[in-house]
């Protein structure tokens, strides 16, 4: 398959097929590679080749399976999601830097944004209970001289949650 659609990067390049390769494992990582193959009209062999080199070149970070917040806090009996607003005293990467490691080190913290403008840093963060929650921002923010302002929000309900990336189509 030919297309006039080919991105260029430092780590290599991505053809139609690679992007179509890629949207699918995004909606479905489990897909056999027979069935991957099948779906390109590429044979397997191409397909696992594809796959491998994608994932070497860091086009595929990681596969994983999700798990539904709803389901496991049922299944735990609680849990609690904050999204949280982080700003600190001072701006320094060095210091941006030294929060940033403690907060990624942080088993709560599912996922940590530095964003601009506004706050420093966005997190979003899973705990069982409210107690486990105090526990976490003692840790990470009370403790931390150099945060100076903090604000949490608690979910109430998930209208969506996603993590695919929109992909460029190509056309041939």
């Amino acid at each position: 398959m030919s297309t006039s659609f080919e991105a260029n990067t430092s780590s290599g390049s991505l053809d139609a097929i690679d992007l179509q390769l890629l949207a699918i494992l995004q909606a479905n990582a489990n897909i056999s590679n027979i069935a991957l193959a099948d779906k390109l009209h590429i044979s397997a062999p191409t397909c696992l080749r594809r796959t491998k080199r994608l994932q070497q070149e860091g086009w595929i970070e990681k596969q994983v399976a999700i798990l539904s917040s709803d389901k496991m806090g049922r299944f735990m009996g609680h849990s609690v999601t904050a999204l949280i607003e982080v700003s600190l005293d001072k701006q320094g990467e060095e210091l941006l830097q030294a929060f940033e490691t403690r907060a990624v080190q942080e088993a709560a913290v599912q996922q940590c944004w530095r964003v601009s403008p506004g706050p420093d840093f966005m997190l979003v963060v899973q705990v069982p209970d409210m107690p486990a929650y105090l526990a976490f921002t003692q840790r990470l923010l009370t403790q931390d001289a150099n945060v100076r302002n903090v604000k949490a929000f608690f979910s109430v309900k998930r209208a969506k949650f996603g993590t695919e990336i929109p992909l460029p189509t190509a056309t041939s």
